[in-house]
């Protein structure tokens, strides 16, 4: 029984909320037509070109991630347009059914659950597509798989192919490397709850120049997601419709926290923790589900031993020891359990949650590993970064 009411959400998100970013969020509401927002706007728009590694323009909308994605489809694409997606999870996944939905000639590009994509392969499929491709949309980093895609390398691929390049990196921005600009990403979009540590319910689209003129000649139909009259109002320190004041807020003290050290020393930290949980699985004997060469640094995908149920090790960690992992997704339900390390974790949380994680593996009857195993090799990974 959790006597404080609190979890640890160790989920590919939301995460954890630090007090700095609570705090705010409990001060008085702001008008979202006044000088204080605007001021808070223009700050969180600069932090979040940091962020994206562009000088472009990056836009900040009152929605999950999931609508930031539609947006970049639906202002970008005219009905009928070919895209080629890559699908390597369930996030690819959706961009295919985005895609669909507002009526362009999909081509998945499908790979293997828990592999990362082939640049040659998607080579292959902007080749045989049936015909020109517009544009490729792809997941930077795949929560459902646990699995980093070579982003730049795809990009490369589908820029020599003279496409629109339109990128999900909402669980990757911040967590792992992604240049904007120097990759030559198109549309971008990212979103609150994952590296920036602050509740959902903001999603930020990056567009470049040349996505901006892929915009102006779309014809799909938008009136919340029109980011051409959203850009408009921007410039004005305003939102086109009520806006998040105190997320925006919220956000402001994030990016001020995160970005205090610069990005680097936030990628660091979240590769430190991604290391020493994959080097805890190898020393407890589990085997991780996605391609350890393209392992994601916010979250890990791992299978259970023989004969233990996934989501029963999930529950006993959650009424034993207040400790929120993920389960599969799709395909993957009742296959795999994921543990994040995303936002704002501590090492002596996740330490401590691999110590409970192994009293729940030996209390269910696998006991490959030697007692603390995993604590240790942890230990020495997250020692060595924090030296």
């Amino acid at each position: 029984m959790n006597r404080f009411e609190t979890d640890l959400l160790l989920i590919p998100g939301p995460t954890p909320v630090p007090p700095p970013i609570a705090r705010v969020l409990s001060e008085p509401a702001i008008s979202h037509r006044g000088a204080e927002f605007a001021e808070a706007l223009g700050a969180c728009t600069a932090g979040l070109m940091t962020a994206f590694g562009t000088e472009g323009d990056v836009i900040i909308l009152a929605c999950s991630g999931t609508g930031g994605m539609e947006a970049a489809i639906a202002n970008a694409l005219s009905p009928g347009d070919s895209i080629v997606t890559v699908e390597i999870g369930v996030f690819g996944k959706r961009w295919s059914d985005i895609a669909g939905r507002f009526g362009c000639e999909v081509t998945p590009a499908r790979f293997e659950w828990g592999k990362a994509a082939g640049p040659a392969a998607l080579d292959e499929a902007l080749r045989s597509a049936p015909t020109p491709v517009k544009a490729v949309a792809l997941t930077h980093n795949e929560t459902s798989t646990g699995v980093l895609n070579p982003t730049r390398e795809l990009l490369a691929v589908a820029r020599s192919h003279g496409a629109l390049t339109i990128v999900d990196c909402i669980s990757g921005l911040l967590a792992t490397e992604f240049l904007m600009d120097k990759w030559g990403a198109d549309i971008a979009v990212g979103g609150s709850q994952k590296a920036f540590a602050i509740p959902p319910g903001l999603a930020f689209v990056a567009v470049s120049p040349r996505g901006w003129e892929a915009i102006e000649s779309a014809t799909s139909p938008t009136f919340y997601f029109d980011l051409p009259a959203m850009k408009k109002t921007a410039e004005k320190g305003q939102t086109s419709y009520t806006a998040s004041t105190t997320l925006v807020r919220a956000l402001r003290v994030a990016l001020d926290l995160l970005l205090a050290d610069g990005l680097q020393a936030i990628i660091d930290r979240h590769t430190a923790m991604g290391t020493a949980v994959r080097a805890a699985v190898a020393a407890m004997g589990l085997k991780l589900f996605s391609d350890e060469a393209h392992a994601s640094n916010a979250v890990t995908a791992i299978l259970p031993p023989d004969g233990l149920d996934p989501d029963k090790i999930r529950s006993d960690l959650s009424k034993r020891f207040s400790i929120v992992f993920s389960g599969g997704q799709a395909d993957l339900k009742g296959r795999i359990f994921r543990i994040a390390h995303l936002g704002p974790i501590e090492p002596y949380q996740m330490l401590g949650t691999l110590a409970c994680l192994e009293i729940v593996l030996r209390d269910q009857g696998y006991t490959a590993f030697p007692p603390g195993a995993g604590v240790a090799a942890a230990a020495d990974v997250l020692g060595r970064a924090t030296r």
